[in-house]
């Protein structure tokens, strides 16, 4: 699944690519989305502006028509000059939206909906959705109280539940809680409030450092490779993720992985250097 990093930065294409544009043509295989287009009509209308919230992505057109979209485990947003050839099949084509410069295509997207300003308050699991690691706005005070509402997770499983903090995937919570030195099995009430800071704070500068622009105004289509180790060498750009059984980075011992909460998702870390005791040991 695309973590909130990814998001961010499809948004941001997007918006480069389609912002203040008009719309000349618009197709979906998605009959729900279809029919809008049929009784309200999305050709014709202005982009405003593309946003990402979490792991949810946000087209906005004028006269209040917002586009939700989720990529899920498999969707993904692609941008086309005219007539150029797409990357993937037209099988896979969900939703397409169309300017005289642009072709946006949304390929195997699962969920897609239309939506008012006011329909989007009531969307179920959009609504709840916590404060985004990479908004303009983010309040670590905030997030820290969030967690600590929620005591009785796992703090792995507390980096991943949405409603807390949203963004952070499976790659950033295993790399987020072995550069705090905490292991991802320890309950919130076993933390300190230094220990959840620590998270926080390093959750932002983790996704910060991943969706730095570099290209100035140019509309990239690339994703950059996820780095956490800060390191040059692309074999030694994460900490512990996908590493089990190598070396640790930091102290030598071998990373071990096991299945963690309800999604059992594959968490990572390095059972010296993140103890289940109270000692934490800095990366």
């Amino acid at each position: 699944m695309p973590e909130g990093d990814s998001i961010y930065r499809a948004a941001r294409t997007l918006n480069l690519a389609l912002a203040g544009q008009t719309v000349t043509s618009f197709e979906s295989a998605l009959p729900y989305l279809s029919r809008v287009e049929v009784d309200h009509g999305v050709v014709g209308r202005t982009v405003e502006k593309v946003a990402a919230r979490g792991k949810w992505l946000l087209m906005y057109f004028s006269g209040d028509l917002i586009l939700l979209s989720h990529m899920l485990m498999s969707g993904s947003w692609h941008i086309y000059r005219p007539g150029e050839t797409w990357k993937r099949r037209r099988y896979d084509m969900r939703v397409v939206i169309g300017t005289s410069k642009i072709l946006a295509v949304a390929f195997n997207v699962p969920v897609g909906e239309f939506h008012t300003a006011n329909s989007l308050t009531r969307r179920e699991g959009f609504r709840s959705v916590g404060p985004s690691t990479l908004a303009d706005n983010f309040d670590e005070s905030e997030v820290v109280a969030r967690l600590r509402a929620r005591a009785d997770l796992e703090i792995g499983v507390s980096l991943l539940t949405q409603s807390l903090l949203s963004g952070i995937g499976n790659i950033f919570k295993s790399e987020i809680c072995f550069a705090c030195g905490i292991n991802p099995f320890r309950t919130v009430s076993d933390l300190t409030d230094d220990d959840l800071r620590c998270l926080v704070s390093t959750a932002r500068k983790f996704m910060l450092a991943n969706v730095t622009e570099s290209s100035g105004n140019k509309i990239t289509t690339y994703v950059p490779m996820r780095r956490t180790t800060g390191r040059a060498n692309t074999t030694e750009r994460l900490w512990v993720y996908k590493r089990t059984g190598e070396p640790c980075r930091h102290c030598g011992a071998a990373i071990v992985s096991r299945k963690q909460g309800f999604d059992a998702r594959t968490s990572f870390w390095c059972p010296r250097c993140q103890p289940m005791g109270m000692k934490r040991a800095s990366a």
